[in-house]
């Protein structure tokens, strides 16, 4: 069919739109092919150029054959000298009048079709070529999670009786950033899950503020919290030498007093068949926090970043370093009591 098309236009529209579309596709594949290494492109791409150089061999011979047409022949083969042979006179007003040089308008007419072919053809694959990179995409790839931006819930007393506490929602905005996963390694994901609370702190009786803020990847699930209590760094130090932290190292993080740890998450199943009931509490997978101190002095209260995964694998510490520099300059320090 599209070939049918083709043959029904004018030799001065085919030949330039045969000639646009060649090369514009030709020079495409071949800075694909050349990109991406590959020689099938390549060869496609030398095709299309090759088909591009014969069509303008034809459309240049055929111009000059328009230029110098070959002198008449009669029928016995032999050429007429047309201009040795003597004209009557026409006599003094009689006559048809000499008529427009037809073929000098015939050749303006093709190359005007000429040169509009190929600009309309050059304008529709430069706006094929550029479109994609402006146009927004259309595609059912998923969009990373975000924080809630739903109605604020009534914060517990305790973020009331707490000096400029943070809370979960401002927590989430400060680690759901764009380059968190880049941060991470894993800089092609995208998060899955987020989520935010304004807890308090266990075995306090709800007198301690303890917001916090979950971002979940395909490889890494990432935790910050921030415990407004009146535990110094060295004294959570000591605590962690009594519990099951391994891997504890003392540092110092953008001037505050911090500490790496590692200590296994729980794993917990339920059940939802017939009774509804869950299996017991199980070891989970390995998890690496930085304690990072709410304020210079470290008065007192720190700010923690969990990383896990569910195979078990964790990115360097480095990663946790990182975070830190991004998320504690959005959490306030902690005001002289």
């Amino acid at each position: 069919m599209l070939g049918f098309l083709l043959r029904l236009l004018p030799f001065w529209v085919r030949e330039p739109l045969l000639i646009a579309v060649g090369s514009v596709l030709g020079v495409r594949i071949m800075c694909l092919a050349v990109r991406d290494h590959d020689r099938v492109a390549a060869g496609l791409g030398a095709v299309f150029l090759v088909f591009t150089a014969i069509r303008v061999y034809t459309v240049i011979r055929t111009l000059r054959a328009r230029r110098n047409p070959s002198p008449a022949t009669s029928a016995n083969g032999a050429a007429v000298d047309t201009a040795a042979q003597p004209q009557p006179q026409a006599q003094a007003g009689t006559g048809p009048r000499p008529g427009p040089d037809t073929p000098k308008e015939e050749e303006h007419n093709a190359w005007g079709q000429a040169f509009a072919a190929v600009a309309v053809f050059g304008a529709l694959a430069v706006a094929l070529w550029v479109a994609p990179r402006y146009m927004p995409s259309d595609d059912n790839s998923p969009q990373p999670a975000s924080c809630s931006d739903g109605a604020h819930e009534e914060l517990p007393k305790a973020y009331k009786d707490t000096p400029r506490p943070v809370t979960g929602e401002e927590l989430c905005k400060a680690l759901n950033r764009s380059d968190l996963a880049k941060l991470l390694g894993t800089p092609e994901e995208t998060a899955t899950t987020v989520s935010s609370t304004n807890n308090t702190a266990p075995l306090t009786d709800g007198k301690v503020a303890q917001p916090e803020a979950e971002v979940t990847f395909d490889t890494y699930t990432v935790n910050v919290s921030a415990t407004y209590n009146k535990l110094s760094t060295d004294q959570y130090v000591k605590l962690m030498k009594f519990g099951d932290e391994k891997d504890i190292k003392t540092l110092t993080v953008l001037g505050r007093s911090a500490v790496l740890s590692s200590d296994h998450t729980m794993k917990l199943e339920i059940n939802l068949g017939s009774g509804g009931s869950g299996g017991p509490v199980e070891e989970g997978p390995l998890a690496r926090t930085l304690s990072v101190a709410l304020d210079r002095n470290d008065r007192g209260g720190y700010c923690e970043i969990t990383v896990w995964s569910t195979s078990g694998a964790l990115p360097n510490d480095s990663a946790l370093l990182d975070i830190a520099e991004k998320v504690l300059p959005e959490i306030p320090e902690r005001p002289v009591r």
